[in-house]
């Protein structure tokens, strides 16, 4: 058994355990990133029934640990594995998490989706407490653990065992909130007194997410110009006067990417490594994407477009289908991998099948795949309406292939644009057809000056978004909420 932790991590998705999003991406470095720099760390999160723990031999070390939801005498097992040196406590309770799909399936979102995350947050909570001492810092992500912050607060009031431990707060993606009927919140172990504004009700109906804003000591989100976003009407879903109110204790840190997993001088995907010094790999890597998905081999010598992503609104995928024939007579090559909307998946099908010779499209997601595209095409796309941070274009960037991306959240944060000096990708001002269209013209004229293209591409493979500057953002953060000592 480890030592109780002074940072606990409560999160739905830890990579490589499970993953459905960029969540998932971030508690499997920012929390190991933090124990590397000598942090007592751990994550808190379910056992769901698809999860893979195999190679990681977790153990069990609490047998009916005693939650009380959503009736008393209600218990969790809980399990423990090593994660790089890192311990990773799983929640185990079938009923709730025994499932093949986290959230939802392909019929829509779990009917008990509320009682399942506030038994889990619950859970999280009954876990620190069996630790025997009491976290410094408990750290929240994202709806499905929005209410471990309310938890603490009402606790702390009342038991001195959480009189120290402070709470953080991470919106990874405000459009998610976790809202549900009124109902639910009278069973959800709250005092009466959180069924107010400047609790967890939101327009009659309880809101997970905002009992996470409006409960903890501080909030933040994953890039600088989302934390400026979300207090405009435009990008706060409704929330923007609740985060207003909370705007001293709201911060953006920018989300890093995993080096060691996305690189493409080691990456275990690949068919040829390379690096900014010899980008002889990228060329194999292209003619090895090219021949996997029947593209043809003319292509090497043209422009491949990619694009990773949800089949969302949010992640533009419409527009890139609307714009998709005018690109194919200009003699481009375009790959697209993602899952999500019926209607833009039959959509693209139905390009794939009208252009073979230019189109591929996957519906579905693989690691494998995603690191191949990376690697394997030219000019990555990013269309988003809005982008709380993005990972994918990190990504694009150290892989030599630069992202043509709508001016907003983490992409503004994180991409140079052309033509500044400098830049390392493309972007523009507005989600729409038009704008997005011209950008990648300016993309695609560029691509023809040989010179100016590898000098593009190597400036961004030069970019440095390791996860080690932020996290210790995080540790500054976490020392200024402690008792006054500045330790944790």
């Amino acid at each position: 058994m480890y030592s109780p932790p002074d940072i606990c991590f409560v999160a739905s998705e830890i990579y490589p355990f499970s993953k459905t999003g960029g969540l998932a991406d971030v508690l499997g470095v920012m929390p190991l990133t933090l124990h590397n720099m000598g942090y007592n760390v751990c994550v808190i999160t379910p056992l769901y029934g698809r999860i893979s723990t195999s190679a990681y031999s977790p153990r069990l070390v609490y047998e009916d640990l005693n939650v009380g939801y959503p009736w008393p005498g209600i218990t969790t097992d809980v399990l423990q594995a090593e994660f790089r040196g890192m311990p990773v406590y799983f929640l185990d309770r079938g009923e709730y998490f025994d499932r093949r799909y986290y959230y939802c399936t392909y019929k829509g979102d779990y009917f008990d989706n509320c009682e399942r995350f506030i038994f889990f947050c619950r859970a999280a909570m009954s876990l620190m407490k069996a630790f025997g001492k009491a976290p410094r810092i408990i750290h929240a992500h994202d709806w499905h653990a929005a209410l471990v912050s309310p938890y603490l607060y009402y606790q702390r009031r009342t038991d001195p065992y959480w009189k120290n431990t402070r709470s953080v707060f991470t919106i990874h993606n405000l459009a998610f909130q976790g809202r549900f009927s009124v109902r639910l919140f009278w069973d959800c172990g709250l005092p009466y007194d959180a069924w107010s504004m400047d609790g967890v009700e939101f327009y009659d109906s309880f809101n997970l997410l905002k009992g996470g804003i409006s409960y903890a000591d501080r909030i933040t989100t994953v890039s600088p110009s989302y934390a400026e976003e979300i207090l405009t009407p435009e990008y706060g879903c409704g929330l923007e006067s609740v985060l207003q109110k909370r705007s001293k204790d709201l911060v953006g840190i920018l989300n890093g990417s995993d080096y060691d997993v996305w690189d493409p001088s080691k990456d275990r995907y690949l068919e040829a490594g390379y690096s900014s010094r010899d980008l002889y790999g990228k060329y194999l890597c292209k003619k090895e994407l090219l021949e996997t998905l029947c593209l043809p081999e003319r292509l090497l010598s043209r422009p491949v477009l990619g694009f990773i992503g949800r089949f969302r609104s949010q992640k533009g995928i419409d527009l890139l289908i609307e714009l998709m024939p005018d690109l194919v007579r200009q003699d481009v090559g375009i790959v697209v991998l993602g899952e999500g909307d019926a209607e833009y998946e039959n959509e693209l099908m139905n390009l794939v099948e009208a252009y073979p010779g230019h189109v591929a499209g996957i519906v579905g997601y693989t690691e494998e795949m995603a690191h191949k595209i990376q690697a394997g095409t030219d000019i990555f796309l990013m269309p988003s309406r809005y982008e709380p941070c993005g990972l994918t274009q990190m990504y694009s960037l150290r892989y030599g292939t630069p992202p043509v991306a709508t001016a907003v959240g983490g992409l503004k944060d994180t991409i140079i644009p052309y033509p500044e000096e400098n830049s390392t990708g493309f972007v523009f001002p507005e989600p729409t057809a038009r704008s997005f269209w011209g950008a990648i013209q300016n993309a695609l004229a560029l691509y023809q000056d040989a010179d100016a293209w590898k000098k593009m591409v190597v400036r961004g493979m030069h970019q440095d978004f390791s996860w080690s500057r932020s996290a210790r953002e995080y540790a500054r953060l976490y020392q200024e909420l402690g008792d006054g000592t500045g330790e944790i």
